[in-house]
């Protein structure tokens, strides 16, 4: 056997779990933030859905004013942020317990990875940049702006997407 493949390969495995764990770790301390400081973000959802410091009036039929419509939101938010997280830890402990797995065995244990990594690509790319981004125009508002935060996340999503689907991570070797 060549140890030196089986090495390459335990690596990327354990380098995909690391990710997806790292992204669980992640959401964690979001929702955590989010429940034990929930005013804080909230203000900042009352700030995009109001629409109250957009330059552009013409598209402030947009603007959501109800505090209770903005509570539901909100909570909503938290909600998927704790399915991700809840997600990617399933995801990264079953990747972890597959390390030495056969190839489809491996592959098949990504599921809940994919999962909670794609979750988190429609919340922070869908609902803060595209949603929260165009429709409630928050890229116009200098204090309530989340895109560049909502960008940070949404490329280590994608690329730690990208990398886990791949199937680089195959321990059997082959004969040269």
């Amino acid at each position: 056997m060549d140890m030196r493949r089986f090495t390459f390969g335990l690596g990327i495995r354990i380098s995909k779990s690391v990710l997806v764990l790292s992204f669980a770790v992640f959401a964690t301390l979001v929702v955590l933030g989010n429940v034990t400081d929930y005013y804080t973000n909230f203000e900042f959802v009352t700030h995009v859905l109001s629409m109250d410091e957009t330059f552009n009036d013409d598209i402030m039929y947009r603007a959501i004013t109800n505090e209770t419509i903005h509570h539901i939101g909100y909570i909503l938010i938290i909600l998927i942020e704790a399915f991700i997280m809840v997600s990617c830890w399933v995801g990264g402990i079953n990747m972890l317990r597959h390390l030495k797995s056969d190839p489809a065995a491996f592959h098949q244990s990504k599921l809940w990875g994919m999962i909670g990594l794609t979750a988190g690509l429609a919340l922070w790319f869908l609902g803060f940049q595209a949603i929260a981004g165009e429709w409630f125009g928050m890229w116009m508002n200098a204090d309530w702006n989340g895109i560049p935060d909502a960008t940070r996340v949404t490329l280590f999503l994608l690329g730690t997407l990208i990398f886990l689907t791949m199937k680089n991570d195959d321990m059997e070797t082959t004969k040269k």
